[in-house]
């Protein structure tokens, strides 16, 4: 299948009852997932480590074989052909090197070049992504000795390299600094903006996935327990608010009797409460000596996540919520 073709398609993904089970194991690491990925959309998987995030995209990426289930790319089964998912897809892990001892411009011009650009193309290409995430200054350097925040620009550039019709990218802003976090993400958006990249994209920092995403599917243990949009995946949240209190941790503040915060480190609480309770602890922090700060906000992805990935007191998940 030519790219041509590969993008003329509506579902890009079509994955049903994907089930991964490693041996010795008796837990599986992804358990039935069914969802699909549409052309053109960021679609991000948020999770715990170890919820089974990198196991899915390595199948999804055709590295790892399923237990069983399907997977289907652009209509097709990833392995009906050797060479069929190499030239759509492209692949950012979490840690690795594309390639060994050769430098970042060598990297990048072999990657282009091997997935199917000529020689003076690739050429092209290889310059634009080293200007494009600023990696003038490591051009002539060979990858394993970049640091680790270094080494995930040169992989995100590697994913990118010919313009795959696929992104997958696991946790692609690790080990960045702020203004480096933000080259990424305007980079992904980039990429799914300009030419219609289809980006699958696996993080545990909600707070910058909900800038990007337009769809989320959320895991626990293994099983899909949500998929949808974030805003219609919230609607059950919008009764609430989010409340964060900063405080002295020798003096915690007191709160109203139906309080149920949530630890997030020393001196730091974080709750839901329904809206008309507000007031009620408003007027609990306000003056105390012992509260630095408080900010109270409606509930956002991070608090959908929480409030899903909560084990119910049988130890059970919450039903998945299938949104369209």
């Amino acid at each position: 299948m030519t790219r041509a073709s590969a993008s003329a398609g509506s579902a890009v993904y079509e994955v049903e009852a994907l089930t991964k089970l490693y041996p010795g194991q008796t837990a599986a690491a992804n358990d039935r997932m069914t969802f699909r990925v549409e052309r053109g959309e960021i679609f991000g998987l948020l999770g715990a480590n170890g919820a089974g995030k990198t196991t899915l995209v390595r199948q999804l990426a055709n590295l790892l074989a399923p237990t069983s289930g399907a997977i289907r790319l652009f209509g097709r089964p990833l392995t009906c052909t050797p060479l069929y998912t190499p030239g759509l897809i492209g692949y950012m892990p979490q840690s690795g090197y594309a390639m060994n001892m050769v430098t970042v411009a060598e990297t990048l011009y072999f990657t282009a070049h091997l997935r199917g650009l000529s020689r003076r193309d690739a050429r092209r290409e290889r310059d634009a992504l080293i200007e494009r995430l600023n990696l003038g200054a490591l051009r002539d350097r060979v990858v394993p000795r970049l640091s680790g925040g270094q080494r995930r620009l040169v992989l995100l550039a590697t994913a990118l390299a010919a313009s795959p019709p696929v992104l997958i990218l696991d946790e692609p802003t690790n080990d960045l600094d702020p203004q480096h976090r933000r080259l990424v993400w305007d980079t992904v958006r980039a990429a799914n903006r300009e030419r219609g990249a289809a980006v699958i994209l696996v993080t545990h920092n909600v707070v910058e996935a909900e800038q990007v995403i337009e769809r989320v599917g959320i895991i626990q243990r293994g099983r899909l327990i949500a998929v949808g949009r974030p805003g219609q995946l919230k609607a059950n949240l919008n009764h609430q608010l989010r409340l964060e209190i900063l405080f002295d941790p020798a003096r915690p503040p007191d709160l109203p009797a139906a309080a149920q915060p949530r630890e997030l480190g020393p001196g730091r609480w974080f709750l839901l409460l329904d809206r008309a309770a507000g007031p009620d602890y408003v007027a609990a922090l306000a003056g105390n000596p012992a509260v630095e700060d408080f900010r109270l906000s409606t509930a956002t992805l991070e608090d959908l996540y929480l409030a899903l990935a909560e084990p119910l007191p049988n130890g059970q998940t919450p039903e998945a919520q299938r949104v369209p």
